[in-house]
């Protein structure tokens, strides 16, 4: 059963130069809580943590924190983490290059007589892992580990710091259902200890599994606080079209649009044909991540890849475009008909393909570079006038996609990094479109986005079927494959296990051949 209040954040205004980015919002969360905050990208969410850690120092906002009972004035993270708020970020604060144990009490030391108690370091670590759930030698680099792991390691890293509140921001985007599935029982464990948690997330179905109650914010004001569930051992009975309704202000009747056919002459016509496509690792040329793949995608048609982590959906991606991953063993690529070589980076583009990152973040933006030039970034040699970049040109490209893909961003000049995810990927997007791709490759083309931004992303996408192109669509989330594609392969180990039309396909008929072993 959940207890008092052990957070309450009253009337938070917080404002930068020309905006309002919080607006009397308030938050309470009790002890033994998993209490989930939802909204739209740019409802505050982010900046709502960034005041109760103290990275927007006390002072700097208005309102009032109070914390077991107690005024706080957090001047920054260390106060903050001292009294036991801990927040483990969508992009983790990890060394790769460190041990696990040296991850957990980075900091956070264990001494002895003023030097590192590296025996009692590796104990306390190996009880830390043991509670969290991950069965790791305490030495192992973190680099060696999943991302999954590697969140089971911040966690622990929370836990040596006495954590009272574990706040998790987007913490399954980056996992697959197993790890997902994991994270979400030590959530549950935690709450069983007494530890509340907030949970920031996209993922509906996940809340409505785990969290007790939750807080909808949108444009940075506390729309409502509704409980999940009567009790905690009890089923969820808040809907997730009810907390959609609070995060866009508005019933979202369809989650996808409907399907608009193209109609061209060359309608069905075979754009992107792959033949016996096979890569071994990068690191290990014995072994195989992409084997003997064959795949056909047609003009004006979306074509879904499923697979769980590891099955080799984003290795198989990068490889088709320019080979950027791995190492090319055999197999060919065909488009319009015609064997082609996308063995390069500038090859693949020039021969119409287009590959949007699932890491737009690391992968698909300059982060510190403006809007308008993150658009142009595919397309350079056509804005050339004698040999260098027609400025002109550049901005009244990103306009007009800023316009037509509805990119919220006070201008073109805006830095990128300073846009949400859903505005970034429309960013992403545009790049790739205005080179006139024939064929898109869309990895996780909606992580990290919410709901409304899901939506315009899933318009942009049919709309760009409905003009004759040819989209290969991989993602996780298999509802959003369902919703959205005519046809799906399957993969699992490296290898196409199934293909399935959208009239016979349901989950467990996905699942069913995404967990399809070699025989």
């Amino acid at each position: 059963m959940t207890g008092p209040a052990v957070l309450e954040m009253r009337s938070i205004t917080k404002t930068f130069p020309g905006v309002t980015a919080l607006s009397g919002v308030d938050l309470t969360v009790r002890a033994g809580e998993v209490h989930a905050l939802c909204g739209e990208n740019g409802a505050g969410k982010s900046t709502l943590l960034k005041v109760l850690s103290g990275v927007h120092p006390h002072g700097s906002y208005e309102g009032e924190i109070s914390f077991e009972g107690e005024p706080v004035a957090f001047r920054d993270i260390r106060a903050s983490e001292r009294r036991g708020i801990v927040i483990i970020h969508q992009e983790l604060a990890l060394v790769p290059h460190l041990s696990i144990a040296e991850n957990i009490f980075l900091g956070n030391e264990r001494t002895r007589r003023g030097r590192i108690d590296w025996n009692e370091t590796l104990r306390s670590a190996g009880r830390l892992l043991g509670r969290v759930g991950l069965p790791e030698n305490p030495a192992t680099p973190v680099a060696e580990l999943g991302v999954g792991q590697q969140q089971l390691v911040e966690i622990a890293k929370a836990l040596s710091k006495e954590v009272r509140l574990l706040v998790l921001d987007e913490p399954t985007a980056a996992l697959g259902a197993e790890d997902s599935a994991k994270l979400l029982g030590l959530i549950l464990e935690l709450r069983a200890e007494g530890i509340a948690s907030v949970l920031v997330s996209h993922k509906l179905d996940e809340i409505r599994r785990v969290a007790d109650t939750v807080t909808v914010l949108r444009d940075g004001r506390t729309v409502e606080t509704l409980p999940v569930r009567p009790s905690p051992d009890a089923p969820a009975g808040l809907s997730e079209d009810r907390i959609i309704r609070g995060m866009v202000g508005r019933d979202l009747d369809q989650r996808f649009p409907e399907r608009t056919p193209y109609e061209g002459e060359d309608a069905g016509r075979v754009a992107l044909a792959v033949h016996g496509w096979t890569v071994h690792h990068p690191a290990d040329p014995r072994r195989t991540v992409v084997d003997d793949v064959s795949l056909t995608v047609r003009r004006g048609e979306i074509v879904g890849i499923a697979g769980l982590m590891g099955a080799g959906r984003t290795e198989l991606a990068m490889s088709l475009f320019g080979r950027s991953y791995g190492r090319w063993a055999a197999g060919s690529v065909e488009i319009d008909g015609h064997e082609t070589d996308t063995g390069t980076v500038p090859r693949a583009i020039a021969a119409g393909l287009a590959y949007v990152t699932e890491d737009r973040k690391r992968y698909g933006l300059v982060l510190g570079d403006t809007v308008h030039r993150n658009v142009s970034l595919a397309s350079l040699p056509g804005m050339r006038r004698r040999g260098v970049v027609d400025e002109l040109v550049e901005r009244r490209v990103a306009e007009r996609y800023r316009s037509t893909m509805n990119i919220k961003t006070p201008t073109v000049f805006e830095e990128v990094g300073r846009l949400s995810g859903g505005n970034q990927q429309k960013v992403v997007l545009s790049k790739w479109i205005h080179a006139d791709p024939r064929v898109l490759i869309l990895d996780e083309p909606t992580r990290g986005i919410d709901v409304g931004a899901k939506y315009e992303i899933y318009t942009v996408i049919d709309r760009l079927a409905a003009q004759g192109r040819a989209v290969l669509f991989l993602s996780s989330e298999l509802p959003e494959l369902l919703g959205m594609c005519d046809r799906i392969y399957t993969m699992a180990e490296g290898r196409l296990t199934g293909e399935v039309t959208r009239a016979d396909a349901d989950q467990e008929t996905l699942m069913r051949h995404m967990t399809k072993s070699r025989s």
